[in-house]
């Protein structure tokens, strides 16, 4: 790159006012000169005189310079500015780039603590098999082992490897390493059951990205494994990867099509994606396959209603009140009677609702506002009481106030 002048700090230090030519700059420099020569700086500064001195030739000599280039010999007040600026923006520069290497520097240096410790101790024990992985991170490939060492004392003591991967060196347990032997073939079954292993230790520790990507490796070797699609279609979705959960559940549903499982992570991926038809439809392909099940026939009931099937929406919570019924799934069978304008069906689900759980102020809530639109106003009041006992709901007392308000009078019994 070509040297940025900074004309304002020689300017400054020549105490020069732009605009100024080459005469300007020269008789600056017999001034200053005048001023910091070292023969007349005080006694002990002749050091620094010199310097500064040294300073303001090599600023006259830069300006000279300048003035000698620019049009009409002299240096405007315009080109200091444009200089100072593109001078600055330099040194900003310069100081990121330092920076930045600095921070390298020190990821570096915390990168080698972290993983190679032993990179400056001659190692403790001799190396016999020279080619291992490491089963925690079986993504890392084979690495070469370049050291055994042993740190602790008595019961304490632990056994370390240094080894070579393709990611850098890393220094891991002794006993996480499976060693190759490269004359027998790797079958895909250990291939599987090895990122596997490393799967469920990165679910375990919430690491849902790093489970799918070593999932990926397992399928890749046994493309049909129920057992792998089933944690990667779990695993992408954790880690909200939705468009790669929705393909390993298809390739999971594919492998497995009987079972009610697949369809159900797929119903709730697809729920989660926001398409709601596909979602009915591996709702719908559930319930085939686990009639008796009714968190099934809830789940399609929801999910009909979400897209304004209500007749269908009400067939399948009613078929779940049937087999196994909910508090949940009941208020949901209550929301559809109310949207279809049945309010003996929404009262029926309702009271059945808080039978079921008596202690749910949402169940007493949603009583008192169907018994509101019938002639039943001494239960809808009882209702109210139950659900404000339960909870301080603003909108059930409003409701109460309501119904006392619109009840009629009893006319005393004269005295």
């Amino acid at each position: 790159m070509p040297q940025v002048l900074d004309i304002e700090q020689s300017v400054l230090l020549l105490e020069l006012e732009p605009p100024f030519d080459k005469r300007a700059v020269q008789l600056a420099r017999r001034r200053m000169a005048k001023r910091w020569h070292p023969d007349i700086a005080p006694s002990g500064r002749q050091m620094e005189h010199e310097r500064h001195l040294k300073a303001i030739n090599e600023a006259a000599d830069q300006l000279e310079a300048l003035a000698e280039e620019s049009r009409g010999g002299k240096v405007s007040r315009n080109a200091v500015k444009v200089s100072a600026a593109a001078a600055r923006k330099a040194r900003a520069e310069e100081g990121r780039r330092a920076y930045e290497a600095e921070q390298r520097a020190r990821e570096h240096a915390a990168d080698r603590e972290k993983h190679d410790p032993f990179a400056s101790r001659v190692p403790d024990h001799s190396v016999v098999h020279r080619y291992a992985r490491c089963l925690s991170y079986p993504e890392w490939g084979v690495g070469s082992v370049t050291g055994i060492y042993f740190t602790g004392d008595g019961d304490a003591m632990q056994q370390w490897a240094r080894v070579s991967f393709q990611v850098g060196v890393r220094t891991v347990p002794a006993g996480s390493l499976q060693f190759v032997d490269f004359s027998k073939p790797d079958p895909g079954a250990d291939r599987v059951e090895r990122f596997m292993t490393a799967a469920k230790h990165a679910l375990a520790e919430g690491d849902f990205a790093l489970a799918a990507q070593r999932l990926v490796y397992a399928r890749d070797a046994e493309p049909g494994n129920p057992a792998v699609l089933r944690l990667l279609t779990l695993a992408f979705w954790q880690a909200g990867n939705l468009p790669a959960a929705a393909r390993a559940v298809r390739d999971w549903a594919r492998a497995e099509p009987e079972r009610p499982a697949p369809h159900r992570y797929a119903a709730r991926i697809y729920e989660d994606m926001g398409a709601l038809s596909m979602a009915v439809d591996s709702a719908v392909r559930e319930t085939e396959r686990a009639p008796a099940d009714g968190s099934a026939w809830e789940r399609l009931g929801r999910l009909r209603l979400r897209t304004f099937d209500r007749p269908g929406a009400r067939a399948a919570l009613e078929r779940a009140r049937e087999i196994e019924p909910s508090e949940a799934g009941l208020l949901d069978l209550a929301l559809v009677a109310n949207l279809m304008g049945d309010v003996g069906a929404e009262v029926s689900a309702c009271e059945q609702a808080t039978k079921l759980a008596p202690d749910s102020a949402a169940a007493w809530s949603r009583l008192a506002h169907a018994l509101a639109r019938t002639d039943r106003t001494g239960e809808c009041l009882a209702a109210c009481d139950r659900a404000l006992a339960l909870l301080d709901d603003a909108e059930v007392r409003d409701l109460r106030a309501r119904v006392v308000a619109a009840a009629p009078r009893e006319i005393e019994a004269a005295a």
